[in-house]
């Protein structure tokens, strides 16, 4: 694989990366829930540090490393705060929109699995993969628990 190549699928992630730091942080200001808030703010420091290794990487390659999230990504969060006034920002819309997120990054991850990456990179992007399936999980069970509070009430 070109070094112009890794360097492009590496830095692709860094946006979701950042997408997804900059989501789970704007989902955590509008949340209810003490518990929830936590766990979103404990996978906005996870994605700033997998952004912050693949920087790394990108640098290693002698690329110039994305500092940013995406543009469908800064669509998403306006996308949040839009369903959040509307559903009045309760727990179940901003775990919803983080499981949507998610489901971009999974996408992302696997997509960049399929490139032919160097093997050190091909590591880091294995380990971070598994993470964001970890997140996506967590956060689907979130939702599900969050929905069936919500029609007990």
């Amino acid at each position: 694989m070109k070094t112009d190549h890794v360097i492009d699928t590496l830095n692709k992630l860094i946006e979701t990366c950042k997408d997804g730091e900059y989501g789970f942080t704007a989902c955590a200001e509008h949340v209810r829930s003490a518990s929830v808030r936590q766990v979103f703010a404990a996978r906005a420091l996870e994605c700033r540090e997998a952004a912050l290794e693949l920087q790394q990487l990108v640098r290693q390659y002698g690329g110039k490393a994305e500092d940013e999230g995406s543009v469908s990504g800064a669509m998403h969060r306006g996308w949040v705060s839009v369903k959040g006034t509307l559903a009045g920002y309760s727990d179940v819309a901003m775990l919803e929109e983080c499981e949507r997120g998610e489901d971009a990054a999974v996408d992302r991850y696997r997509k960049a699995l399929q490139q032919n990456l160097p093997a050190d990179a091909l590591l880091v992007v294995q380990r971070q993969m598994h993470g964001v399936q970890r997140n996506h999980e967590q956060i689907h069970r979130l939702r599900d628990e969050a929905r069936a509070s919500e029609h007990k009430a």
